[in-house]
């Protein structure tokens, strides 16, 4: 990757410019110059017009990444596959189980796959790739696959299930990240990290044998997290010594503004319209 690769946050839950539109959801638009990938599709409500506000050609994507399942990461897929008939999309295969969440309150919601018109939500994909493995999906851009579950202090983050009646737990083993390797280290865009922060950034670091953690940007799925969670997260961000830190989506505002306070020189906010560039390795 020798030239300057571009992010641009396309879907979030905030947006800071005028005729930008925020969901609770993410989507993150990949510019390498040659190849564009599309890093989840947000609910599916606003990508349409912030990618047009944006100048951003949805119809040009060649890869399509799905981070994990859920509703307000793939909700937009069935419209954007309208456009981009010829991008390739990357799944874990547990991305297409069925997925419910029960909120505090009792209530049981259908956070899955949506089909339209009985049709499948990636039915007008060029190919679909279904793979529990890392993946290389473009010259030194790759998908960690599953992640495996190390540390002893970091959960899904929420009540979820792969039944109705809430009796099988899901522990989301499609969560998985994208990273790729800049002139500082590796950059790491998180959808959720439903598997947590710190066990995706530990599988990413096995995977580029242990070279350094310059980014991470995305979900980080602390809304609900302890104080103890929170700041043990903090603390291996610490020993990670990870030099930029784009707080996005789910990261929760108790989460952001401990991450704000101790790394108050690093941090920075991804809402709808921020663009991000790394130079090539």
């Amino acid at each position: 990757m020798g030239r300057p690769l571009r992010i641009t946050t396309l879907v979030e839950d905030t947006a800071d410019a005028r005729r930008l539109l925020g969901e609770h959801g993410l989507a993150f638009w990949i510019d390498t110059g040659s190849q564009r990938i599309l890093f989840d599709a947000g609910q599916g409500c606003v990508i349409m017009d912030n990618a047009r506000e944006l100048d951003i050609r949805l119809e040009a994507a060649d890869k399509i990444v799905v981070s994990h399942g859920h509703d307000d990461h793939v909700g937009g897929l069935p419209d954007v596959l309208q456009l981009a008939r010829q991008s390739r999309v990357y799944a874990h295969p547990a991305a297409f189980e069925p997925k419910y969440s029960r909120h505090d309150d009792g209530t049981i919601h259908y956070i899955g796959m949506p089909t339209r018109n009985g049709a499948e939500p990636c039915e007008n994909a060029r190919e679909l790739i279904l793979a529990n493995e890392p993946v290389a999906i473009a010259d030194g851009i790759f998908i960690t696959g599953e992640i495996p579950r190390l540390t002893d202090f970091e959960d899904t983050g929420g009540s979820y299930f792969l039944d109705e009646a809430c009796q099988r737990p899901d522990i989301i083993l499609d969560d998985q990240a994208l990273f790729f390797e800049c002139a500082e280290g590796i950059v790491v865009l998180l959808g959720c990290a439903h598997a947590g922060v710190v066990n995706t950034l530990a599988h990413v670091t096995q995977l580029t044998d242990c070279k350094p953690i310059h980014a991470v940007i995305g979900g980080m799925h602390l809304l609900k997290a302890s104080k103890e969670r929170i700041e043990r997260t903090v603390a291996a961000l610490r020993e990670i010594d990870v030099k930029r830190l784009g707080l996005a989506h789910c990261t929760g505002m108790d989460a952001a503004a401990t991450f704000w306070s101790a790394f108050p020189e690093r941090c920075f906010l991804c809402p709808v319209g921020t663009t991000m560039e790394f130079a090539g390795n």
